[in-house]
């Protein structure tokens, strides 16, 4: 695990999910190349096979913010990277970001961070009360159709616009970024030529998409500074597995998720 307590203050974070990414469709366009631009991002170029704390986005969002990432497919217990401060804390280590505060967005932003949601599927999109919730926690929240999971051009789309939003407030200025990548939820198909249902297939090619375009956030990151990074699925879903179609149930395919953290080393 990286020192998260003694990088936060120093450095920007980047906390991307990968939303409805299941762990072998990500393990399985590693191994084939698709995703180069991961590879030479994630240590020893492969993921960490992860459990979601949830199955699905809107709870496991509220548990991500709460500081718990999924934690290792493995018995624990696992400290994590950060923290809500919770009395009897048992995963909570002198290497533990801890905030004083309900939520870790509201943490960054109490140690001066600008806090900047990218929004994706629709739990992000503000259209109703429910869709607030979550990008209501930031000090600014964005989301248009074009970030959507019905808009082929999604990811270029969300990465232009984080861009911009990191070259509005400048580098004299932390920033959380947060990027719910939408590419990957459903329909995913519409990455696909000729495909008309969703499958993993479809969703490793949308999940090849989103590799061709991350390579200018993390160009735009690294003239910044060091960059301490997430990226990681929220749940996993279903194509016909044991008869089980979508998420919010129960399945290995839905818990299972990929994730990393890094260190982005910077320019400056």
């Amino acid at each position: 695990m990286l020192d998260a307590a003694s990088l936060i203050g120093r450095c920007d974070v980047l906390f991307i999910t990968l939303d409805t990414l299941r762990f072998d469709v990500a393990d399985d366009a590693m191994r084939a190349g698709r995703t180069p631009t991961l590879q030479a991002l994630l240590p020893g170029g492969v993921w960490e096979r992860r459990h979601s704390p949830a199955s699905f986005t809107y709870a496991a969002h509220q548990a991500f913010f709460a500081g718990f990432l999924p934690t290792p497919a493995e018995p624990g217990p696992h400290p994590r990277l950060f923290a809500a401060r919770f009395a009897g804390s048992e995963t909570t280590t002198p290497k533990t970001a801890v905030f004083d505060a309900p939520d870790i967005v509201t943490g960054f932003a109490a140690k001066g961070y600008a806090t900047v949601c990218v929004g994706g599927v629709g739990f992000f999109s503000r259209l109703t009360p429910l869709g607030s919730v979550l990008p209501d926690l930031f000090e600014e929240a964005h989301w248009s159709p074009e970030l959507g999971v019905t808009s082929a051009t999604s990811t270029q789309a969300q990465v232009d616009l984080a861009r911009a939003r990191l070259d509005a407030i400048g580098e004299d200025r932390r920033v959380f970024l947060f990027i719910n990548v939408s590419a990957l939820h459903q329909p995913n198909c519409i990455f696909s030529s000729e495909a008309t249902n969703d499958s993993p297939k479809t969703q490793a090619d949308a999940l090849a998409y989103v590799d061709e375009q991350l390579s200018p956030l993390f160009e735009a990151l690294r003239q910044r500074g060091d960059t301490l990074c997430i990226l990681t699925s929220d749940h996993g879903t279903c194509y016909g597995e044991d008869g089980y179609h979508g998420h919010r149930i129960g399945h290995r395919a839905v818990w299972e998720v990929p994730y990393t953290e890094i260190l982005l080393e910077g320019e400056r």
